[in-house]
């Protein structure tokens, strides 16, 4: 425990409350003042009922509110620790303020290195009017009325048939509204407050804020080339009871990794030998460049139902439509499909059988292929101007597919999120490491950008003005 057990000494009671919810309350706004960090231990029972003259099962409950909260996790056999619940939350909306209120007229002129914005469409619009079409004429009003809360089936058979070669049981798919449903779907129907989750360190903010919300303990796992990094993810398991794994196994938002096939099989081995689940989000698969990356998801090496597995189409196949789906073993079933049914009742039916006619008259193959060629310009576009005139200014791994780098600062006076602003007075969006981890103190010194919604000459345009600005802030 860094803080000293004396800053109990502020602590004075009143007549009316119960003291174990005046315990509870000090020591939470001790924890969001900072005067308790994150991860540092609270004293022990038999110590702070003894310093504060209290019954030791005040301290006990007390303890418990607190865990409830979200303010502490326990650590079996070595005592309860502090907790912080949410982390920089003013510039997280601050930083999604600022391209919520870009107009329609402003997205031309400015240069989206985020992703967030809807500056320009690659699907063929022609394509989804025609497959719409079709399905109105086909289906009639039946098009427009859901039968499952699950999924169309039709279009859970069709996934099955192209996707998976008919090798998964149908029943325990279920189609949702894009891959961050399908977390906080997963999130709710397996998670209880202060289970214990493992994430990569930096990963998908998205996933933090559900999993924060859920009241769950994080651990993060560092993130290196190949995946995390093993010793330190198994200390995390010897030592606290893990629930499950969050992970995006290949072109890892935000760093770009992808995870080597060794590594795959020793976590789902672990998976095993510790008894805890593998929430697989396979976020940009289809966008590999080059071929020493070779697609093999954990769910494909899953032989013990270990995996749970989350694809979304936003991206790849109908942007801002908001279809995916999720698969996850038999014993999750019942709990995941009272979890969607709870959250939105249903899917849009139309869009679920426009995108069962679009995959199974295999256009999805025509678009994935124009996707690769467009994107792999645009990769090799940035790349080639990063690694020409930014070699003392950043460093980052090659992430050989996506839709963006991570980039870390070399020498550099001034932190991403100062970055962030310095370059949007500019009209050019970054997204700031800070957004990618727990903890305000990580991700100063690193960022994303990303080419989604920026074409060769944007990038080259936005990369320019970052390079001006780096040089003025470089030691």
């Amino acid at each position: 425990m860094s803080n000293s057990i004396e800053v109990y000494n502020k602590l004075t009671f009143k007549q009316d409350i119960p003291k174990y919810i005046q315990i509870a309350t000090f020591i939470k706004r001790l924890i969001e003042k900072r005067k308790i960090k994150d991860g540092d231990k609270l004293p022990t029972i038999r110590e702070l009922s003894s310093f504060l003259s209290v019954n030791s099962v005040t301290i006990v409950n007390a303890y418990k509110k607190l865990k409830s909260e979200g303010y502490a996790y326990q650590k079996v056999g070595s005592g309860s620790y502090a907790k912080i619940r949410e982390i920089s939350s003013v510039f997280r909306k601050e930083y999604s303020n600022s391209l919520k209120v870009l107009s329609i007229d402003e997205l031309p002129s400015i240069v989206d290195f985020t992703g967030e914005t809807n500056t320009e469409v690659l699907f063929p619009i022609d394509d989804l009017k025609t497959t719409i079409d079709k399905v109105l004429d086909r289906d009639g009003a039946n098009a427009l009325i859901s039968n499952s809360t699950y999924g169309y089936k039709n279009l859970i058979s069709t996934i099955n048939k192209v996707f998976w070669d008919n090798k998964l049981n149908e029943e325990d798919m279920i189609i949702v509204s894009g891959a961050q449903q399908g977390i906080d779907i997963v999130s709710k129907g397996i998670l209880n407050i202060n289970d214990n989750v493992i994430v990569e360190k930096p990963t998908y903010g998205g996933a933090l804020s559900v999993f924060k919300w859920r009241k769950a303990n994080i651990f993060e796992v560092p993130i290196e080339n190949g995946g995390v990094d093993l010793d330190k993810f198994e200390k995390i398991l010897r030592k606290n009871k893990i629930r499950c794994f969050y992970t995006m196994s290949y072109f890892q938002n935000p760093t770009g990794i992808s995870y080597s096939l060794k590594k795959k099989k020793r976590i789902l081995e672990l998976a095993e030998i510790y008894d805890f689940y593998i929430i697989e989000d396979d976020y940009l698969s289809e966008l590999i460049y080059e071929n020493s990356i070779e697609y093999i998801p954990f769910k494909w090496l899953d032989r013990k139902k270990r995996v749970i597995y989350i694809k979304s189409f936003s991206k790849i196949f109908l942007p801002g439509i908001r279809l995916g789906y999720l698969v996850a073993p038999e014993v999750f079933r019942e709990s995941l499909q009272n979890s969607k049914f709870n959250t939105d009742i249903t899917t849009s039916s139309l869009m679920q059988r426009a995108l069962e006619l679009y995959i199974s008259e295999n256009k999805w193959k025509q678009n994935i292929k124009y996707l690769n060629v467009e994107y792999n310009k645009r990769y090799k576009a940035m790349q080639e101007i990063l690694d020409k005139d930014f070699k003392e200014l950043v460093s980052y791994i090659d992430p050989k597919g996506g839709l963006s780098f991570y980039l870390t600062l070399k020498d550099i006076s001034i932190s991403s999120k100062e970055l962030f602003f310095k370059l949007k007075e500019r009209g050019v969006y970054i997204t700031p490491g800070i957004m990618f981890f727990t903890s305000e103190n990580d991700g100063k010194n690193t960022f994303r950008i990303g080419f989604y919604q920026t074409n060769e000459d944007k990038i080259k345009i936005g990369l320019n003005i970052l390079r001006e600005e780096l040089l003025k802030c470089h030691i």
